[in-house]
């Protein structure tokens, strides 16, 4: 499989490689990344042609668009497909470095919460500023969902951000300012909802569609059909399918259950009967999807860059996915069979 073949978003004519580069990492998410790791880690993408690049104002807080700004300013505006995120304001925090401690080390701002229109217009606007560029490629309304905001919240922000932030996502979209409009989501719930209501051309589902779990099938299927190209974000499971043994303690950013822990040994075991590495098959299965435009693995070095494009490079027997179905570890339903 090629990591630099290109697939289209929705009914657009944007086009990302099929291995795109997660920014949270290089917004120092769970350990410090040296600076200049940070941007070589960028330009290394740039330099294997995988141009496809999704940050957030989150992540660091305003740290990784930042360091993405610095490389990509200076390059070409064709060579590179930019993502981001509305849906949270970042301010300034009187005391200093954010409390959050999921990012080390980041920038001294706290995320308030805001899908409202003049809200989503704020926050593309300093996103424009922190990266450095006059547009962006695709913009995702961020964390909506009953999952992160809980059922006595949810009702009214995603009415606000149907109501609100879409307009402005779609006032956006028919200036030019940006090519593609999605969710960037870590439940399926949320989605189904969402594409009742507005037009998406893509959605990046962050860890619902993996090697891990495959419970979102039925929303691929519905973009499938409705031309909305989907993103996976999290192929790792946010750690756990990152190890030879599927033994890493991290899954949906927090440590892993002892029953999600054995279900990725199991599947790392059978990866090792054929010669897989779990890493490969965590990362080529969900491009076999043909609602799925790419993964995003996060990187945080060029050594990291350059393993995940050898990952998806790397032969993968039918056998494998034949063993995993005929042990209850994939969805019978789930295409592996790769396509043009």
């Amino acid at each position: 499989m090629d990591p630099a073949g290109r697939r289209r978003i929705g009914e657009t004519a944007l086009e990302v490689t099929s291995l795109g580069m997660g920014g949270a990492a290089i917004g120092n998410l769970y350990a410090p990344v040296a600076e200049e790791t940070a941007l070589d880690a960028v330009a290394s993408a740039l330099e294997a042609e995988l141009g496809f690049f999704d940050t957030a104002p989150l992540y660091g807080f305003g740290l990784s668009e930042a360091r993405l700004g610095r490389v990509l300013r200076e390059r070409a505006r064709p060579s590179y497909v930019l993502s981001t995120k509305v849906g949270r304001l970042l301010e300034e925090r009187p005391s200093g470095a954010s409390e959050d401690p999921a990012f080390v080390d980041a920038l001294p701002f706290e995320a308030r919460y805001d899908y409202s229109y003049d809200g989503v217009m704020r926050s593309f606007e300093e996103s424009l500023s922190r990266l450095g560029t006059g547009r962006i490629d695709m913009l995702l309304l961020h964390d909506i969902g009953l999952l992160t905001h809980g059922e006595s919240a949810h009702a009214a922000l995603f009415e606000t951000a149907m109501a609100g932030g879409f307009r402005a996502l779609e006032e956006l979209r028919r200036t030019g300012a940006v090519a593609a409009v999605g969710l960037g989501v870590n439940e399926s719930a949320v989605c189904f909802e969402a594409l009742q209501r507005v037009a998406l051309d893509c959605i990046l589902l962050a860890g619902r569609y993996t090697l891990l779990e495959q419970g979102a099938l039925e929303l691929l299927r519905l973009c499938e059909e409705r031309g909305v190209s989907v993103v996976v974000g999290g192929p790792y499971n946010s750690g756990l399918l990152a190890t030879e043994a599927g033994s890493g303690s991290s899954y949906d950013y927090r440590p892993a259950p002892g029953a999600v822990v054995e279900r990725a040994r199991r599947i790392g075991a059978v990866c090792a009967r054929h010669r897989v590495p779990l890493q490969a098959a965590a990362l080529q299965f969900p491009l076999r999807h043909r609602a799925v435009a790419s993964v995003i693995p996060g990187a945080r070095s060029r050594t990291e860059l350059e393993q995940n494009a050898d990952f998806v490079r790397h032969p993968i027997p039918d056998a494998l996915w034949s063993e995993l179905c005929a042990n209850g570890l994939l969805d019978p339903g789930a295409p592996t069979a790769e396509f043009a």
